[in-house]
């Protein structure tokens, strides 16, 4: 009646329901993982900001050396003035956005 095979298996089956039963308790440590999407856009947010920071800086000293030399559109002033606002207050801007559609 007590064969060994049988016990083995029954421990096996015990084994794994306890596991299971860990993971469905605990879903905070069953589900910690971070979404990769998330981690990929932080890492690509951070990585832009620390690209435009130079350039935002040399744009601003070319667009101030231009209109001392009178040689610059107000155009140009305008557009640089709103690609560096977007571009430094793009985290902002999607997070106006999500909460607009309840995101």
């Amino acid at each position: 009646m007590h064969h060994p095979r049988l016990r083995r298996i029954g421990l096996q089956q015990i084994v794994a329901m306890l596991l299971i039963v860990t993971a469905a308790g605990l879903p905070d440590l069953a589900l910690a993982q971070a979404s990769p999407f998330m981690t990929g856009a932080t890492s690509l947010q951070t990585n832009l900001l620390a690209w435009l920071t130079p350039v935002a800086i040399i744009l601003v000293m070319v667009l101030g050396g231009m209109a001392m030399a009178n040689r610059m559109s107000w155009g140009w002033c305008l557009g640089a003035i709103l690609g560096i606002a977007i571009g430094f207050g793009a985290p902002q801007i999607v997070t106006w956005v999500r909460g607009m559609f309840g995101v």
